[in-house]
């Protein structure tokens, strides 16, 4: 190699070297870091939520743990080496020259997980939700039957039959008819909703509107057959959102709501659960079960299997056996992500004086 090439060699790759060191990886790792975290944090949301419901069959104890913060660090560090030498003599004449270099890679993410204990995150979880949050679900365009079926204990009286204490028939029972009715309201436009706020008392009121005059006559009819069956008292087609077991007054539509642990309650007893452990009285019978001849049927269902299944929406392991539910199965992908979503409506927070788990995973 002559000297020319010899030194065109050694500045390509000092300008390499010191290119690398002075180029930014943050910016070429946000979209990846982006989509990669947030889809992982959203699947670990999903299994930790199924594995919760498996465990309120079995009477086990529901944990939460929160990821409270992710810190992903990147170091990037580069080194080189040169180097050259001559020597010149009357026996012996040489040139000779070195080049060397090293890059060093580093990703340390560091997460924080944070348990969701204490008096304000147990009151999230247990406090019903506000009957005008399921109302504007419908206004948002859920079905009614669908959000009504899990999310409502009963409605102006009549009791929601789908729980893990009592015995199912929604279908057949006065509530199971009550919503129906109302999903087909829904669907005509004649179900409408508006907040009133009150000047002096500076609260709001949530109020729900029927409107007979605007809808065609089977619309109508469903209207005055729904108002029978709710036994609604009024002239005007208003009616107030109160919170209560019992049936409103005049004027008011009571609607008695779950909380996200009876919600989970509800789940709970569609899970499919080993013979032998009903058996051993390790879990604990379901309706469900008697109720259906085909329990793949059920509006939510969650298999088990011993070998992890594939094609999941989630799997979660627990007791030497792998829950799931089935990828294909939307009714329950439906109810599963609707039950995700009603955590963000349960006041289910209060991370205050907790213990923080940092774990260093690189």
């Amino acid at each position: 190699m002559n000297k020319n090439r010899r030194a065109y060699a050694v500045f390509v790759l000092a300008s390499g070297l010191t290119l690398a060191s002075c180029s930014s990886v943050g910016p070429r790792t946000l979209t990846r870091d982006r989509f990669d975290y947030s889809t992982t944090v959203a699947e670990s949301w999903k299994q930790q939520t199924l594995l919760n419901i498996v465990k309120l069959r079995y009477l086990d104890l529901p944990v939460f743990l929160d990821v409270g913060q992710i810190v992903s660090g990147y170091t990037v560090e580069t080194s080189g080496t040169l180097g050259a030498s001559t020597a010149s003599g009357d026996v012996l004449t040489s040139n000779s020259a070195s080049v060397g270099g090293g890059i060093r890679y580093t990703d340390r993410p560091t997460i924080t997980y944070t348990p969701l204990t204490g008096d304000k995150f147990l009151r999230g979880l247990m406090t019903p939700i506000q009957p005008s949050s399921v109302f504007f679900l419908l206004q948002s365009g859920y079905a009614a039957d669908f959000v009504m079926a899990l999310s409502v204990e009963s409605l102006n009286g009549l009791r929601n039959p789908t729980s893990i204490q009592s015995a199912p028939g929604i279908a057949g029972s006065g509530f199971g008819q009550a919503i129906g009715l109302l999903r087909d309201i829904q669907r005509s436009g004649a179900l409408q909703f508006r907040v009133e706020i009150d000047p002096d008392r500076k609260d709001q009121t949530t109020v729900v509107f029927f409107r007979p005059e605007n809808a065609d006559p089977e619309i109508a009819a469903k209207i005055g057959e729904l108002r029978r069956l709710l036994q609604l008292q009024g002239d005007d087609g208003r009616f107030k959102l109160t919170h209560s077991p019992v049936p409103g007054g005049a004027g008011e539509l009571a609607v008695q709501t779950r909380s996200m642990l009876q919600i989970l309650m509800a789940l709970a007893a569609t899970v499919d659960i080993p013979p032998e452990d009903l058996e051993e009285k390790r879990a604990v019978p379901s309706p469900w079960h008697a109720a259906y001849s085909d329990l793949a049927e059920m509006p939510f269902f969650v298999h088990h299997s011993n070998d992890r299944p594939e094609r999941v929406y989630p799997a979660v392991p627990y007791r030497d056996r792998w829950f799931w539910i089935d990828d294909a199965d939307l009714r329950s992908k439906r109810a599963f992500g609707f039950v995700m979503f009603l955590f963000t409506l349960s006041d289910a927070g209060g991370k205050e004086n907790m213990p923080v788990l940092t774990i260093p995973t690189g």
